[in-house]
């Protein structure tokens, strides 16, 4: 388990309409520890305020004015990003139509409207946490990567030291052989 410290300094955003959820949740999340929670509650400003800040985590409201959350789910998802993003639904609505809407368009989890305090703060734990593992396997990864490039590089080398060698060699013997 990775430590709370750790977790606690990671991003979350929080885009909701409502700004009474908004303050309720950025509340919330700073009373247990969160320090850097972002609110936002203009739909149309998600995909900036995104490449902006960086989120780790965010949680969505699925019914807003102007672009709905289902559009913004679609539109985070459609980078084509392989990395790692948890977006947590927020939904009074919870027919099977919308759950199976939200989950095809990106959704990684669901809270149910009003929000149990407990249950979002374990399931935003939850979520931290398999991030940041995700986080560090991608950075595994892309070191691996690199020592693999570096050392294929290298190798690269010596094969061509070698096939030169090779070839004096070759070229002494056919010479002293005459």
């Amino acid at each position: 388990m990775i430590s709370e410290p750790l977790l606690h300094r990671m991003k979350i955003l929080v885009v909701d309409d409502d700004r009474m959820t908004v303050t309720l949740l950025e509340q919330l999340l700073q009373r247990n520890g969160y320090t850097c929670v972002l609110g936002v509650t203009d739909s149309r400003r998600v995909l900036d305020t995104c490449t902006n800040f960086d989120p780790d985590l965010i949680l969505l409201d699925l019914n807003m004015p102007e672009v709905d959350g289902f559009a913004v789910l679609e539109a985070l998802r459609s980078d084509g990003s392989e990395t790692f993003l948890p977006i947590v639904v927020l939904t009074a609505d919870i027919t099977e139509e919308t759950k199976a809407r939200a989950l095809d368009a990106g959704a990684t989890d669901f809270l149910v409207k009003p929000v149990s305090q407990t249950e979002a703060l374990l399931r935003i734990r939850n979520l931290l946490e398999t991030r940041r593992l995700h986080l560090v396997l991608e950075n595994q990864r892309s070191a691996l990567e690199e020592a693999v490039r570096e050392r294929t590089a290298e190798l690269r080398g010596t094969i061509a030291e070698l096939q030169a060698v090779n070839q004096q060699l070759q070229g002494s013997s056919a010479f002293s052989g005459a």
